[in-house]
């Protein structure tokens, strides 16, 4: 009998180590998965308006442009970003920044802008995505042919380096991004061109929005009103028609 007890005992035992061993090779795929695979981000600010809303958690997918192996790339879906596609990014500038952009010309492209019109490798660009919602600004509506006092060192040397004929010219290794929202973007006009290497992903879907102003989302630190505020107005502010709403490219040119 104490020796059946002792084995049924024992067999007790395994479960549980076999159940808590499942949950702990699930939570760290669960970890690794977010971290590696799909990542959470919020858009803070209006620049890709349009396109993104301020207020939008998005999953980014940290997959598709990751450099692929021998063996992944036959298995698993990398590629190369693409004209069109939503990228997100560490900001030249401050890589502990996210940004997300559009990119608009990848290596060898040439590009230019004639009063807000795209000109991409010669061609005039349909960007139905685009946004402008205020005046003229030179500098930004005929790119590069206008100097702007807003120009930080980067967009300089890429304007000193890059441009030919009155087109710039995107070296290997770059992309040049803009915002959707043209007339409110901080973008590769004005701080230069995106390395490669610090692209981090694509947004896949819009999980769930929430209308929040920018200065609550810039906030490193989440602010107690900024929490209330989520409490209290959760059902009213929260975009309910932009929930699980699919985040698309667009093949340009």
């Amino acid at each position: 009998m104490l020796r059946r007890f002792f084995s049924n005992l024992s067999s007790l035992t395994d479960i549980r180590r076999g159940f808590v061993g499942e949950w702990v090779v699930t939570f760290v795929f669960l970890l690794f998965g977010t971290t590696n695979i799909l990542q959470a981000f919020v858009i803070p600010t209006g620049s890709m308006e349009g396109s993104l809303l301020v207020g939008d958690h998005v999953l980014v997918d940290r997959l598709t442009y990751s450099p692929s192996g021998s063996v992944s790339g036959h298995l698993l879906p990398y590629r190369e970003i693409r004209r069109g596609d939503i990228i997100v990014f560490a900001y030249p500038l401050d890589i502990k920044i996210t940004y997300v952009k559009r990119a608009i010309g990848i290596p060898g492209d040439h590009i230019r802008f004639v009063d807000k019109q795209l000109i991409l490798n010669g061609q005039p660009a349909a960007e139905p995505y685009a946004v402008h919602l205020s005046g003229s600004v030179p500098y930004r509506d005929n790119f590069p042919s206008f100097a702007s006092p807003d120009l930080r060192p980067r967009a300089l040397e890429m304007l000193a380096d890059h441009v030919v004929n009155g087109e710039l010219v995107v070296p290997a290794g770059y992309i040049f991004a803009m915002g959707d929202n043209r007339d409110n973007s901080d973008d590769s006009r004005y701080w230069g061109l995106v390395p490669r290497d610090s692209i981090e992903g694509t947004p896949l879907v819009v999980y769930w929005s929430f209308d929040a102003p920018t200065e609550d989302l810039v906030n490193p630190n989440i602010t107690v009103d900024h929490v209330t505020d989520m409490v209290l107005h959760f059902f009213s502010k929260t975009r309910w028609s932009r929930t699980m709403k699919l985040v698309h490219g667009y093949k340009l040119g």
